[in-house]
C-alpha cells in the first residue's frame, strides 16, 4: 500500500523528487496561483499540514511542502519523532543549536522558491514555517528577492538553552534589520503567530521580531489558557493547524483566515482584486 492509499488527501498532490545537488528532497505541489512555500512541523507532513496546504489551495495558491523529514501522512512513533528532531540537529542549520543562513536548508529552499516564482504568476512567494521550521522560513526569506511574505508560526528553534537563544529566531539581528531597511513601504511583510501560554515558543521570539524588523513585522498573540475567552487551552502550541477549532470559530480558526489573505494582498498580481482561482 503507497501513502496516497494510505492518507487518500495526498492522492492529489504530485510528488517530485528536488536536488540542489546537495539536499534531495521530496516535495508535494497542488494548486494554481501565486506560490507558496509550506514546511512541516515535525513529525513532517501530517493530516494537519496536508489540510492546511489545501486550504491554501483552495484560496488560489500554488503550495509546495518539501518533506524535510519523516513520511508523508505516516505519524512516526515516538523514536521517529526522536530521529527527526536528530536529523535537524545534524544539519548546518542547528550546529550548536542555532541557524545558518547559509546551511542545508536554506540554499534548498531559495532554490525552491527561485522556481516556483518563475513559474507562478504571483508578484513573488510567499512561505511559512512553524514550530521548529519557523527558523527556516525567515532566514531564507532575509537571503532572497523571491520570498515578498513570510508567516513565523509558534517558531520553537533555536533552542532555549540561554537566554540569547530564547530570544531568537535563528537569524542574526543585523540581518534582520538589513532585511527590513530593504523593505522601503510601511507594508508588513512578516508575520508573527504565537498562543500567549505556549512554553514551547516564548514571547521573546516575537519580542525580538518586532525589534530588529519594525514596520516589516505584524506579529499576532492569540490568547490561550487563562487569557483566553474561547476556551484554547493553555497547552495550545499549532497556532495554524491543531489549535484552530473551526465550529464554533475560535480566535485562532480567525487569525488563520487573516492570513490567507495577508498572503493574497502582498503576492496577488499587480491589477488583480483577488487572488483565487
Amino acid at each position: 500500500m503507497t501513502d496516497a492509499d494510505a492518507v487518500p488527501e495526498l492522492s492529489r498532490w504530485q510528488r517530485t523528487m528536488v536536488s540542489d545537488g546537495t539536499l534531495a528532497v521530496e516535495c508535494l505541489e497542488r494548486g494554481d496561483g501565486p506560490g507558496v512555500i509550506l514546511l512541516p512541523e515535525i513529525p513532517g507532513i501530517m493530516p494537519g499540514t496536508i489540510e492546511l496546504g489545501d486550504l491554501l489551495v483552495d484560496h488560489g495558491f500554488t503550495v509546495v511542502m518539501p518533506s524535510l523529514f519523516g513520511v508523508p501522512g505516516r505519524r512516526p512513533g515516538l523514536l521517529g519523532q526522536v530521529a527527526a528532531v536528530a536529523k535537524l540537529c545534524v544539519m548546518a542549520e542547528f550546529r550548536a543549536f542555532s541557524l545558518d543562513l547559509r546551511g542545508q536548508v536554506t540554499d534548498f529552499l531559495r532554490l525552491v522558491a527561485g522556481d516556483l516564482a518563475a513559474r507562478t504568476h504571483g508578484r513573488g512567494v510567499g512561505i511559512v514555517g512553524m514550530c521548529f521550521t519557523g527558523g527556516f522560513a525567515i532566514a531564507t526569506a532575509v537571503t532572497t528577492d523571491e520570498i515578498l511574505v513570510t508567516v513565523v508560526s509558534q517558531p520553537a528553534a533555536p533552542f532555549p538553552v540561554s537566554p540569547s537563544r530564547a530570544r531568537s529566531v535563528g537569524v542574526p539581528p543585523a540581518a534582520l534589520e538589513r532585511y527590513a531597511a530593504s523593505r522601503a513601504d510601511a507594508t508588513p511583510c512578516v508575520l508573527g503567530l504565537r498562543f500567549t501560554q505556549d512554553a514551547r515558543s516564548g514571547d521573546a521570539r516575537m519580542v525580538a521580531l518586532e525589534r530588529h524588523l519594525g514596520r516589516a513585522a505584524r506579529v499576532v498573540r492569540i490568547p490561550s489558557g487563562d487569557d483566553s475567552a474561547d476556551g484554547t487551552p493553555k497547552g495550545a502550541h499549532s497556532v495554524l493547524t491543531g489549535g484552530v477549532r473551526e465550529d464554533p470559530p475560535n480566535r485562532a480558526f480567525l487569525e488563520r483566515e487573516q492570513m490567507f489573505e495577508f498572503l493574497r494582498e502582498r503576492l496577488a498580481p499587480a491589477g488583480a482584486s483577488d487572488a483565487r482561482a
